[in-house]
């Protein structure tokens, strides 16, 4: 089983802690006088979708998950989960949106996405790093003024709110950075 210490975390990482398995959702090192640096965490329980704050000593190490991924397509969701095929064993499962959490606003159905298996069983998912979604509402996009820098909100195909440039219009196709949310780039003008 693998190892890692707390200068390595980085958001989305999944450890063992306490016997449980835990995603990092924040992290943030603080460096204190005349203390050892301490490493301050969210933490989010896989299982039970529980989130908990914790600060860790710099240089503590954690267990790692013996995870293994596997390709998948997004069937379809409803309020309370999602249903994912596997592109190999066509085999079904659902995940409920407790475990999803915020990654649910950049996925619609017939996306591909990686399942996370813990133990035999799927307990979470793996985004691409960037989506392309349909924006469904925004104010109307100003000619051109592609050069000048500014923002406005938007909402896209799948809910998910986000800022883009002032040129883009309802119906535009973009491109979604999964990680943090960020506009890319315009893929398909409506």
């Amino acid at each position: 089983m693998s190892v890692i210490e707390t200068s390595k975390f980085y958001k989305g990482l999944k450890i063992i802690f306490e016997d449980e398995l835990w995603e990092i959702v924040e992290f943030q090192h603080r460096v204190m006088q005349q203390r050892s640096p301490v490493v301050k965490t969210k933490l989010k329980n896989i299982v039970n979708g529980l989130v908990q704050e914790k600060s860790f000593r710099s240089g503590d190490s954690f267990s790692l998950p013996d995870l293994t991924r596997k390709e998948a397509q997004i069937l379809f969701s409803d309020d309370s989960s999602m249903t994912f095929m596997d592109l190999e064993s066509f085999e079904q499962y659902q995940i409920s949106n407790d475990q999803i959490g915020d990654k649910r606003q950049y996925m619609k159905e017939e996306h591909n996405v990686l399942l996370l298996n813990y133990n035999g069983s799927p307990i979470d998912i793996e985004l691409p790093t960037h989506v392309e979604l349909e924006i469904s509402n925004t104010e109307p996009g100003l000619k051109g003024d592609s050069v000048t820098g500014g923002n406005k909100p938007a909402t896209l195909e799948t809910g998910a709110n986000i800022a883009v440039p002032l040129f883009i219009n309802i119906g535009d196709i973009i491109k979604v950075d999964t990680r943090d949310g960020k506009y890319l780039e315009r893929t398909k003008k409506a």
